[in-house]
């Protein structure tokens, strides 16, 4: 296979809310660009890139998948995300590593909570985008509030490229707004769109929704804005240019309209994102830091003639072994070439180079920059971070990774799983940063942190399919976190005497409270009189004291520690000062006042109109606040907060209520101060 042209590759991803339709989109993209001879379809379990038995047999996305495929003269490398919640850092660690992304909408659902997640998400790397609003042809479609539900929710701009021919059942194709043609759809798979001209009852609503996109692209041409002021025709192909340029600079988002699973509106979707999304080229340089140097800052420039430097953005364990997913963003690599890695200051040699389609491999010799590939060899890469060439070793800014909120407890069904549940344990942490495994010190339990109830479900079916190691699990617990109700200070003296030694250490802090999301704040004023490596230990020992807790061993968070003073003394060492120093947080924030504080999340329920009673009861049962109930057809949609702590199980209480008709989705909102009947549980009130 020729290498393709730099400018006309496309790193995009796929990302959506829940059974929008990424991966049916996934999989039309693969028949139509000719990768696979027969479409898979995600309720029956045979769609290519939902390759794993749990995803096959829940019909959901749970690991992001890598694949590439070639249409006209572009080449993709995509990646299709999961739309559930609980494996946001899927999407999260997608979005770093790509120039690009379609956000698919339901017709009918419109923007839903975890389309907001991705959008946010998206913002957060400065991710251009195009939009395709699918089930067009489902009853109750309705593209024009999708489109207000993206400017009122998303605080977007979407510019509408088609107009729809048909409603609900009666879909059959769109007009292409940009060229002024009509595309109808034929129902044999595969077959390009008919073009005709645009049928007479509907072209004015044809030249109102072309006057709005002439209108849009002109912020980006003032060709085109001259034009528009004289009500002069407006070229199509320059038209594309203008709002490729919008598009890159992040101003506006094209909008598609189709039916993925009817084979309607690909062809023309896939050369949007052939005409619309950057080029690795498009992209502004990266920017790293030498790694003895953080205050200097290094453009990174897509070019495969510098030395090398990639993003580990994800990691899996195959067969026992290490496959680390890299973006490489400048340079050249080939097996055998030895990378520093940031986080560990080694050099770690690639074995293979391997280009991905879902869980398929096909072994390659060489990478350039740009490149999205997949290499073995590197044993101690983890998500996150970066490797470069041993003569410019640098560091690219990571990942944003949230907090786990959901634990349980679980002990090895036999002798053997004992064993094995160690190393099990370790490669699942390997591949996702949110899942978290610490020992309970009271009871000596293996305690499993994670996004959600699904999350730890599928990691604990993952050790018997993936590992042989069966677990007996408790009740889901939920992960709450301390912090104090007011200011405090406090002075603290360690001394102890070990292998002959004394050690001493003393330390004056402050603890005050911090804005709600604000995390620990550690602040170590540069004036005070102290090694610079003692300085460093130091500040780990309060991070360390900070995910410790003070008072139920859950970590704190909203909290300002200051170090005020540390008193010259020549008999200090550093160990001693870390331990005044853990000991001294630890009681100033029991004199500050510790408060509880639970997880709150946001939930969208989905009910026929005639059970919304039954369902609003309930959640006001479970302290929930309800922010919403919005019409949409024969269903009403319910938006609430809900304290995590009664979500446990609401999946069977909703579908009783419901008679089985009911959905719901929900995410992490904030922390909110704890009841008094938690309070009691710990020892608080």
């Amino acid at each position: 296979m020729s290498r393709p042209a730099l400018n006309q590759t496309r790193n995009f991803g796929i990302i959506s809310h829940i059974d929008a339709g990424k991966t049916t989109v996934s999989e039309r993209f693969l028949y139509y660009t000719g990768e696979i001879h027969k479409m898979g379809e995600v309720h029956d379990g045979s769609a290519t890139m939902d390759w794993m038995e749990q995803e096959q047999e829940r019909g959901i996305t749970i690991t992001a998948t890598a694949t590439c495929c070639r249409w006209r003269d572009w080449w993709f490398n995509l990646i299709d995300t999961p739309g559930h919640i609980d494996f946001t850092i899927e999407v999260e660690r997608s979005l770093r590593a790509l120039d690009g992304a379609l956000a698919i909408f339901s017709a009918v659902e419109g923007v839903q909570p975890q389309s907001e997640s991705v959008w946010r998400q998206a913002d957060r790397y400065d991710v251009p985008r195009i939009c395709l609003i699918n089930k067009m042809d489902r009853t109750g479609a309705d593209f024009e509030a999708v489109l207000a539900q993206m400017r009122d929710q998303l605080g977007a701009r979407p510019v509408l490229l088609q107009w729809p021919i048909g409603l609900e059942t009666d879909f059959s194709g769109v007009i292409d707004l940009v060229h002024m043609r009509a595309l109808f759809f034929s129902d044999v798979p595969g077959e390009p769109p008919e073009k005709r001209d645009i049928p007479g009852e509907l072209l004015p609503l044809a030249e109102q929704a072309r006057e709005q996109l002439v209108e849009a692209a002109a912020d980006y041409d003032e060709e085109i804005l001259a034009a528009f002021l004289e009500g002069e025709p407006v070229d199509g192909s320059r038209l594309c240019g203008a709002l490729r340029a919008g598009t890159l600079a992040g101003g506006i988002s094209p909008v598609l309209l189709g039916s993925a699973l009817r084979n309607k509106g690909m062809q023309p979707l896939l050369d949007a994102i052939g005409l619309f999304l950057p080029s690795p080229l498009d992209r502004p340089p990266e920017s790293a830091h030498p790694l003895d140097d953080a205050a200097v800052t290094v453009p990174v420039a897509c070019e495969p003639k510098e030395p090398a430097c990639a993003l580990a953005f994800k990691v899996i364990s195959d067969e026992g072994r290490k496959l680390t997913y890299m973006r490489l963003y400048r340079g050249t690599l080939k097996p055998g070439d030895v990378l520093v890695n940031s986080r560990t200051g080694q050099g770690e040699k690639i074995a293979r180079l391997f280009r991905m389609h879902a869980h398929k491999r096909e072994r390659i010799d060489r990478a350039e920059a740009g490149d999205i590939v997949a290499a073995t060899g590197l044993k101690e890469a983890l998500t996150g971070d970066t490797l470069s060439a041993p003569e410019t070793p640098l560091r690219l800014s990571g990942l944003n990774i949230p907090e786990p909120v959901v634990s349980i407890a679980v002990e090895p069904r036999g002798v053997d799983d004992r064993d094995r549940l160690g190393p099990a344990l370790e490669k699942l942490q390997w591949e996702d940063p949110t899942f978290r495994v610490h020992e309970d010190a009271e009871t000596g339990q293996t305690i499993l942190t994670g996004m959600g109830e699904l999350h730890l479900e599928v990691t604990v079916r993952r050790l018997k399919d993936d590992f042989g190691v069966e677990v007996v699990t408790g009740r889901p617990q939920v992960v709450y976190r301390e912090t104090v109700t007011g200011t405090a200070r406090h002075r603290e003296k360690f001394e102890r005497e070990a292998e002959g030694k004394l050690l001493q250490g003393e330390i004056e802090l402050q603890v005050s409270p911090a804005n709600t999301g604000a995390g620990c704040n550690i602040d170590l004023p540069d004036d005070l009189d102290i090694p610079e490596e003692w300085r460093t230990g130091l500040l780990e020992s309060l991070a360390q004291a900070c995910q410790a807790g003070a008072a139920t061993g859950y970590p704190l968070t909203d909290l300002i520690v200051e170090i005020l003073a540390l008193p010259p003394d020549g008999n200090s060492s550093e160990t001693g000062l870390r331990a005044a120093a853990q000991r001294g947080l630890a009681m100033a924030v029991r004199q500050a006042g510790v408060r509880l504080l639970e997880p709150v999340m946001d939930l969208e329920i989905i009910s026929p109109g005639e059970f919304t009673g039954k369902v609003l009861g309930s959640l006001q049962q479970k302290r929930g606040q309800i922010e919403a109930v919005d019409p949409h057809g024969e269903v009403e949609i319910v938006r609430a907060r809900v304290p995590l702590a009664e979500m446990f199980g609401f999946m069977t209480e909703l579908r009783s209520a419901t008679r089985g008709r009911g959905t719901f989705s929900m995410e992490f909102s904030r922390y909110s101060p704890a009841p008094a009947e938690v309070l009691q549980r710990f020892g608080l009130a």
